[in-house]
């Protein structure tokens, strides 16, 4: 959501609302999720470990970005998208 469209709304969203609801349904960099919703990629790397931290957010691969061209890890905010926890299987 574009800053001009968020004063026009009937409510205000915070920048975490924003991010977290743009994932829900698809993976994407840092850099592609400022492209799509105008929130800054240093504000994101923010909101990335806080939502982490809570288990709200999971990084699921890391290939090359639309957005840069460079790798960097995709992320989601999709339960259903997260990558299997493999950390289990060493102890087993």
């Amino acid at each position: 959501m574009k800053k001009s469209e968020m004063e026009d709304s009937k409510y205000w969203r915070t920048q975490k609302e924003v991010v977290y609801d743009y994932l829900k349904d698809k993976t994407a960099t840092a850099s592609m999720v400022e492209a799509a919703t105008g929130v800054h990629q240093k504000c994101i790397t923010w909101i990335k470990c806080d939502l982490q931290d809570n288990g709200y957010l999971w990084e699921t691969e890391k290939k090359f970005c639309q957005e840069t061209g460079r790798r960097a890890w995709y992320l989601t905010t999709n339960p259903d998208l997260k990558p299997e926890d493999t950390q289990y299987r060493m102890f087993r």
